[in-house]
């Protein structure tokens, strides 16, 4: 399905001369986004649909639209991408692509949310948007039942105005967070580990920090456990993956305090939110001035799933 007024196309970008290339990432501009047609005519069941949106001053029927233009990618259709996927999809995003590899386990129902027992077997990134389609028929949902590899991310990452991270493996975590600061796309990445959450908002391209000045390099193999090692409370998922999503939002609509160049860290035992200043690093090899990562050919040889949590 189509929605109205979702009119775009690919940017052309010029290459970059050696002394561009040599001054770090950002020396060039960055990249357009995409062209988005914002439609303001909305349907009378559209007008009901997001009426308590349309009420709020900071929204209103222009952030409506605003949301209703946007292109948003969930990678990880988990525990996180659950809840992600659902309230973007009722609030109305125009387009959302999901990126996931991995089919419903039934381990997976007791936190991922946008799966059910009868869809055991089925692709995640299938029964997540098929969910969230009976929640809002008028959402455009696109699929992308794949591995994220150092071939396709650049591509799928460009294609979206803002992406989501809700992965559970460092490979696929610095994959996507290195792609986003390539493809000048803002990233909301959020991560969970038994009671334990934290949430940021990556955008370099707009000044504030990276991935990679929060966590240069990837821990050794083995050194933090995963979900599946240490095992999860479910209901953190579903409180970090719906921060997510009111980030997202955020973000589209311009209102708030931007989490960019900070870290939001939660314990769930101790009911506890706190929020960290995080700086950018002028030594970061990803965005800083002498960013020594131009490319994604360090993770040619990667080979971790995306899995959601």
């Amino acid at each position: 399905m189509t929605v109205p007024g979702l009119e775009r196309s690919l940017p052309d970008v010029p290459e970059r001369t050696s002394a561009e290339r040599a001054a770090g990432p950002f020396a060039h501009p960055p990249p357009p986004p995409y062209v988005a047609l914002m439609d303001l005519d909305f349907t009378e069941d559209e007008i009901r649909r997001y009426s308590r949106h349309i009420l709020l001053a900071e929204v209103g029927g222009t952030g409506q639209a605003k949301l209703k233009a946007a292109r948003v990618l969930i990678i990880g259709a988990g525990g996180l991408g659950s809840p992600l996927v659902l309230y973007l999809a009722a609030a109305g995003i125009g387009t959302i692509g999901i990126v996931d590899h991995d089919t419903v386990e039934l381990s997976n129902l007791q936190r991922q949310i946008a799966h059910s027992t009868d869809g055991i077997g089925r692709p995640k990134a299938e029964s997540a948007a098929a969910t969230a389609h009976a929640i809002n028929p008028e959402v455009e949902f696109e699929i992308h039942a794949t591995r994220l590899t150092a071939d396709n991310a650049l591509d799928l990452v460009s294609r979206y105005d803002i992406v989501c991270d809700g992965t559970d493996n460092f490979p696929t975590r610095f994959l996507t967070a290195d792609a986003c600061v390539l493809a000048h796309r803002t990233l909301v990445s959020a991560a969970v580990l038994r009671f334990d959450g934290q949430l940021s908002v990556f955008k370099p391209h707009d000044g504030g920090p990276c991935y990679r000045c929060l966590y240069p390099e990837p821990p050794p193999p083995g050194l933090v456990p995963t979900c599946s090692e240490a095992g999860v409370l479910g209901a953190v998922t579903g409180v970090m993956g719906t921060l997510q999503a009111t980030e997202v939002l955020k973000e589209i609509l311009g209102v708030g305090e931007t989490l960019a160049g900070r870290l939001l860290v939660w314990d769930a035992l101790a009911t506890r939110f706190r929020t960290v200043k995080l700086p950018r690093d002028p030594d970061c090899a990803l965005c800083g001035p002498q960013a020594t990562i131009r490319d994604l050919s360090t993770h040619a040889e990667a080979t971790a799933p995306v899995c959601g949590l």
